[in-house]
């Protein structure tokens, strides 16, 4: 495995993260605790430290909840632990944007991942109106100085999204994720230019494109999960025409298509981590395997 700086933290993120939106139900399998231990254990043993997880993946915090009766029985040092905020699904779906309400989402979060303190707090796909909230900023900033949250961050929802991106470094956040991947190259154009220049730390999500890029699809492909089955079939397919271009022409030969597309976003001297889902150890292997075919002299490399 390797390791990069994330941006002006203190933090040492694997290049190859686990994202765990999967793990709230919405991909079209629901899962156990044996099955998210098996996975965060063998991401723990290929040298994998970064778990990316939020308030509202699955109802009531259940992705958190896995990860915390994870992290009860685990060493809870040994991870950077990155979550979020903004949205709310108890018994409705809902928003919380309000100061005080994040506060309480924030309690909630600490409360189900079994920590108390979060590594890398995130805004959670917001539009601009409620970005632009300076009481929300001030208590998070309190939040920082009193040590639950060690980092703040930015997820933004649209991948070009130039205005939250630019306030970053003046609210004090040090990262943002992006939607990023060989078939969505937005950010190039004008946040990853940015947080360059902020030195701010860059998550890439989504990095296999929903599973496109797994290579395992061909046009014509339907999915019932609860994200794909709402894209149109003439997307689906167009994409998945662009997918079979990409493999004959640019992936090498004997090489898995998901590890290289992973490699592919790690190339980019802005992105510091890609943060795939998983649903298996199978596949948290096939993702490590990315950190392979990575070159070496990132900018923010760590021996």
């Amino acid at each position: 495995m390797k390791y990069r700086r994330l941006g002006s933290t203190d933090l040492k993120v694997s290049v190859v993260g686990v994202g765990t939106w999967q793990f709230g139900g919405d991909w079209g399998k629901d899962f156990s605790q044996n099955e998210v231990d098996a996975i965060l254990s063998h991401a723990k043993g290929l040298g994998i430290n970064l778990i990316d997880t939020a308030e509202c993946y699955g109802p009531h915090h259940m992705s958190e909840k896995f990860i915390g009766d994870f992290l009860s029985r685990d060493r809870r040092e040994d991870w950077v632990l990155a979550s979020k905020f903004g949205h709310k699904w108890h018994d409705n779906w809902e928003h919380a944007w309000s100061a005080d309400a994040v506060r309480v989402q924030l309690e909630e979060s600490l409360k189900a991942l079994k920590t108390d303190y979060i590594d890398l707090y995130q805004f959670h796909s917001g539009p601009d109106e409620v970005f632009n909230n300076d009481d929300l900023w001030t208590m998070l900033d309190k939040q920082v100085q009193a040590g639950t949250i060690r980092n703040l961050g930015i997820s933004i929802g649209a991948n070009d999204n130039i205005y939250q991106t630019s306030k970053a470094t003046e609210l004090n956040a040090k990262a943002i994720q992006v939607v990023y991947n060989r078939i969505d190259q937005a950010p190039e154009e004008e946040v990853f230019p940015s947080c360059i220049e902020q030195d701010l730390g860059v998550l890439a999500r989504v990095p296999l494109a929903s599973g496109y890029l797994s290579g395992k699809y061909n046009p014509g492909a339907t999915f019932s999960d609860n994200v794909r089955k709402n894209h149109e079939q003439q997307e689906i397919d167009e994409k998945l025409k662009l997918v079979a271009k990409i493999k004959e022409q640019e992936v090498p030969e004997g090489v898995n298509m998901a590890t290289w597309a992973l490699a592919w976003c790690l190339q980019h001297p802005a992105v510091t981590t890609v943060i795939p889902g998983c649903k298996s150890p199978e596949q948290v292997e096939a993702n490590a395997k990315a950190a392979d075919l990575v070159k070496d002299h990132h900018p923010s490399d760590i021996e």
